[in-house]
């Protein structure tokens, strides 16, 4: 059963379309380097050392932002017969409770993917073992760095503002660990907008894609179309 979806608002649209830009440009670059890669290696017994370390800083990013946008877009799988077989009231209960689950642990989430993030940024991570409480002083590790990956010359006053001035000849690991906040505190948006719409009565699952069901709908229409 499809439910109706709220038609999204101009900035809406233009979120849309630079999230699904921004995966597709990351694919786009991971292939391209990966293809490049190979034909050094194979054709010119050469290679880019730093170019798989890249792949795998876009795949985790990419992996991370395709977390949030599928929920935004109510695209994750799920498993729905149990709710599905209860009264509406019942059933409308249980979404919301799980609803809130899910926002519970979408802020454990970001707790933790800050506190792993905040010493590669020279900051404090923060006290509580569940909800933050305030902040420890933390060692700061900003100093380090990627493996391979040349540091980008406009990338430069990453020294001053978190290294106390001491320069970087790798891409300090504060840069690609830096996805990781962000992506947990959209995965937090997504979570309180889909808690919203469940409150409202605007959104009659959570984040469940019924992939096997519209799969057998396009086999029966395309049989019917057939015959």
């Amino acid at each position: 059963m499809h439910h109706q979806e709220d038609e999204p608002s101009a900035v809406g649209r233009f979120i849309d379309r630079l999230e699904e830009n921004a995966i597709a440009l990351m694919l786009g670059i991971m292939v391209i380097l990966t293809f490049v890669n190979v034909i050094r290696r194979y054709v010119f017994n050469a290679s880019l050392i730093w170019s798989l370390e890249v792949v795998l800083m876009l795949f985790a990013w990419m992996v991370l932002l395709g977390i949030s946008y599928g929920i935004k877009k109510n695209t994750h799988l799920g498993v729905d017969a149990l709710t599905n077989v209860l009264p509406k009231g019942p059933r409308k209960g249980v979404l919301i409770v799980s609803a809130l689950i899910c926002v519970v642990y979408a802020v454990l989430l970001m707790k933790g993917a800050y506190d792993y993030w905040a010493p590669f940024a020279g900051l404090d991570v923060t006290s509580g073992r569940w909800f933050p409480t305030g902040f420890i002083e933390t060692r700061s590790r900003a100093f380090m760095e990627t493996d391979q990956v040349p540091m980008p010359f406009f990338l430069n006053f990453l020294a001053d503002l978190i290294n106390d001035g001491d320069s970087y000849s790798k891409l300090p690991d504060f840069v690609p660990y830096t996805m990781l906040p962000f992506a947990c505190a959209l995965i937090l948006l997504r979570f309180v907008q889909a808690f919203i719409k469940v409150l409202r009565g605007t959104q009659h699952t959570m984040i469940v894609s019924h992939e096997a069901e519209e799969a057998i709908e396009d086999l029966t229409a395309t049989h019917k179309q057939g015959t």
